[in-house]
């Protein structure tokens, strides 16, 4: 991009964040060693001045105290006496002026002789007083660091000693002091611009050179893509710690308060999921089972120039589609089972009527009653099993889906059904799904298709079993039918299948039961179900077995 007509702004905040944070250092690192060598400068000038007025005070009590200075103050003319002794002891000593005068302040020695017989300018009253003074005061040389002492003959003054260096000879003298002080100003300016040098090239390579403004927009494009996106999104890092979640995953995995940094084991999630999403290996379009939601999980390792800085994992909500594929499916079965009753009660019709032309009359009835003994025998059976609405008609409904597929399902004796608190749903969840998982194993065997069902519901407490003739479940695969929707049939997406045990798990974990998978009496799978109620638990619940089982007990 051409930053030729850009305002310097512009041009600042198109450049990169490295180049802007090495600009800022440089002009912070100069305003730093700038202002360390102004103080420098003027440390070591007011220790010239207090230098000075040490000097100056030091010459002025010498003076003071001399017999020379006291015998001249005492004379008619004591600027005859006292100049030249004033001009040898001022070269002597490198002081600026020394200025001899009366107790009222009158000069009597001045380096400039048109000064003589002036007033001294400057404060003299604590000198007057038997003290002595140094000050910084502007007179007729100029500004200058001068000290007042006074001249005494016993206890009576005679005169005044003041002695003073110039400002401008206290600045030269500081001269030699400069290149020192420079020379460390420029080590700390080079030392600070290698460190912002350093400090820029790291920045440069953490943010890939990004320009501010293009860091600005991945932030605010990749944050509203992340909290708008339909699909859940979890990063972690290679350690396995949670780095970013967005909306959709906080939901679909019930997730509460700030997780991120927290390792995805010590969150509230199945251990079926941290396993296998904590695993190295890739995932494709995997059913996962989350609480109470059907997730299809997908998981990719994210690299960089050839180094893995963690892993990507992707959430889709399967529940309301699986939900209405199990209506579908519902639907359809119900379809195909009134075509079929449809075409089989057509062909009875013609029977019946057949008999009825061939004047058979009597073995028509019979024989039109008989079928429908034979229905309603099968409805009183499983109604005076199963004395609840929803359970019985779920059995019934079953019961034709078997026979249309030339499976006999029975319930067995000893069933029996009472006044319960569970909710019907999960009544369906687990009953619809354990005999239509029995069905479809059923339908793999060639002869002696049987489904049988078991169920004691009374109050907090129920049994259920369900067998099948199917081909069974090796000892070894028992425990992985209810892991992650495990299904022998590969879906028609190549999703696997296996949501129905998925559910019937979870339902039972929800309240508090356990599930168990082995051998029927009938050569296939038989699997059970144990919900204790309250009297059964007194209070113990957490010291039951594991709700999932791979043993039949």
């Amino acid at each position: 991009m051409d930053n030729a007509g850009m305002a310097p702004l512009d041009r600042l905040r198109s450049s990169s964040v490295a180049a802007q944070i090495l600009l800022l250092q440089l002009v912070v690192v100069a305003l730093v060693v700038v202002g360390g060598l102004g103080l420098a400068v003027l440390d070591a000038r007011r220790d010239a001045v207090r230098s000075a007025g040490d000097v100056t005070l030091g010459v002025a009590e010498s003076l003071a105290s001399s017999p020379t200075v006291r015998a001249g103050a005492l004379t008619s003319d004591p600027t005859a006496s006292l100049q030249p002794y004033a001009d040898q002891v001022q070269r002597a000593t490198g002081t600026s002026f020394i200025v001899m005068m009366s107790p009222d302040g009158v000069r009597w020695t001045h380096p400039d002789r048109s000064q003589i017989g002036g007033r001294y300018l400057g404060t003299i009253e604590a000198a007057r007083a038997g003290g002595t003074i140094t000050e910084e005061y502007t007179g007729t040389l100029g500004r200058s660091v001068r000290s007042v002492a006074p001249v005494t003959d016993g206890d009576r003054l005679v005169g005044l000693v003041s002695v003073g260096i110039t400002i401008a000879s206290v600045q030269r003298s500081i001269w030699p002091t400069l290149p020192p002080i420079l020379l460390a100003g420029v080590g700390a300016l080079a030392v600070g611009a290698a460190g912002a040098f350093a400090i820029s090239r790291r920045l440069r390579r953490q943010t890939r050179g990004l320009a501010e403004t293009q860091l600005i927009a991945m932030l605010e494009y990749y944050d509203a893509v992340l909290h708008a996106v339909r699909e859940g999104m979890l990063l972690l890092d290679p350690m396995g710690r949670v780095q970013l979640v967005n909306d959709e995953a906080r939901r679909l995995l019930a997730l509460t308060g700030d997780v991120v940094g927290t390792d995805l084991g010590d969150l509230d999630l199945p251990t079926s999921f941290v396993e296998r999403t904590g695993s190295p290996e890739e995932i494709r379009d995997e059913v996962q089972l989350v609480h109470d939601k059907i997730l299809v999980v997908n998981r990719t390792v994210a690299t960089w120039e050839g180094r893995v800085v963690g892993s990507v994992i992707t959430l889709r909500d399967r529940t309301d589609l699986q939900s209405v594929s199990g209506e579908l499916d519902s639907a359809r079965s119900l379809a195909d089972s009134l075509r079929a009753l449809n075409h089989e009660a057509a062909n009875r019709m013609q029977t019946v009527v057949s008999l009825i032309e061939m004047g058979r009359t009597v073995a028509a009835v019979e024989f039109a009653t008989a079928e429908l003994a034979l229905a309603q025998r099968l409805t009183d059976e499983v109604v005076a099993a199963v004395d609840d609405p929803v359970l019985a008609a779920t059995l019934l409904g079953k019961t034709a889906q078997a026979a249309e597929r030339g499976i006999e399902l029975t319930v067995v004796d000893g069933s029996r059904v009472a006044d319960h608190d569970f909710d019907p749903q999960d009544l369906v969840t687990l009953v619809g799904n354990l005999i239509d998982n029995a069905l479809d194993a059923t339908g793999e065997v060639e002869r002696d298709r049987r489904v049988e069902v078991f169920c004691d519901l009374e109050g907090h407490r129920l049994r259920l079993r369900v067998a099948d003739s199917g081909p069974g479940l090796a000892p070894e695969r028992r425990q992985q039918v209810f892991t992650r929707g495990w299904s022998t049939k590969p879906g028609a997406d190549g999703i696997g299948r296996g949501i129905g045990l998925a559910l019937v798990t979870e339902v039972v974990r929800r309240l508090g039961g356990r599930i168990e998978v082995g051998a029927s009496r009938l050569g296939g799978a038989e699997f059970t179900v144990d919900i204790p109620g309250e009297e059964d638990l007194s209070g113990t619940r957490a010291t039951r077995m594991s709700p999932v089982r791979g043993e039949h007990a």
